[in-house]
């Protein structure tokens, strides 16, 4: 599978184009190589993880490091720790990702990129089908949550467009009268909030406005009745975001500082 390149349309003019990284944090490094560990080894959900002290040792990092690597994998539900019994790969509530969950990889170029060419195949499709489908409440929801981006945006309010950003995908999700592509819609967010808690470190990518302008302009088509419409401007809207991803991570592999006070 190749993705086709994204444009360079994330940053509004007043921004760089992208943001040099000058380290990265220990726990972020550890929390990757627990992924790769796990894969490595085919370990399976329900599978037991060696001991924080045991994980330090393997990967030669200090335990308040590792112990911050746990913590983030268990927050975006890739291990699971049970005080008293250990850690281990999280049993994901949706059984049919099971094989997905264990392959991702979220901070892995080629496994994001793969990840936004599947949301763009999905959420083009729902988009298409809202602006024949939905109803005159469907519409009035997905208005309401991409204008509720718009006004989180200027103060760039990262949690509260995070919020307005997944009820406006899945307002649009649901327009589409499709219970499939409405799980493949939250499947495919979960990931994405994997990378940006990764990456962005609970931060959102480039510039908010552009981002809610995008989601008002799939809305305003939805709501005209205009499903290809619809369609080309969430396929823009989901361009923009893989280019931001694009960038921050290859930012991270040609500008990395080797930081003693970061280092695992």
């Amino acid at each position: 599978m190749s993705p086709r390149a994204a444009p360079e349309e994330g940053a509004s003019p007043s921004e760089p184009a992208h943001a040099a990284t000058s380290y990265r944090p220990g726990y972020e490094l550890v929390a990757e190589r627990l992924l790769v560990y796990i894969a490595e080894r085919k370990l399976q959900p329900g599978d037991r993880l060696p001991t924080e002290q045991q994980l330090a040792e393997i990967f030669q990092s200090g335990r308040t490091v590792t112990r911050e690597a746990i913590k983030v994998l268990a927050a975006v539900g890739r291990i699971t720790v049970r005080k008293g019994a250990g850690i281990f790969v999280a049993v994901p509530s949706n059984a049919v990702a099971e094989e997905q969950v264990a392959y991702f990889q979220p901070t892995n170029l080629e496994h994001v990129l793969m990840m936004f060419d599947h949301r763009r195949l999905i959420e083009a499709e729902t988009a298409r089908r809202a602006a024949t489908l939905a109803t005159p409440l469907q519409v009035r929801a997905i208005r309401e949550a991409a204008e509720q981006s718009l006004v989180a945006a200027p103060g760039s309010d990262h949690r509260e467009f995070a919020r307005s950003d997944r009820l406006f995908h899945d307002a649009v999700a649901s327009a589409s009268g499709n219970v499939f592509l409405q799980a493949s819609v939250t499947t495919l967010r979960d990931f994405a909030q994997q990378s940006d808690l990764l990456l962005f470190r609970g931060d959102l990518p480039g510039s908010l406005t552009v981002a809610a302008r995008q989601h008002v302009a799939v809305a305003e088509a939805v709501a005209a009745g205009e499903p290809e419409k619809a369609s080309a401007a969430m396929i823009a809207h989901i361009d923009t975001t893989q280019a931001q991803f694009e960038r921050r991570i290859r930012d991270r592999l040609l500008n990395v500082v080797d930081d003693p006070k970061e280092r695992p």
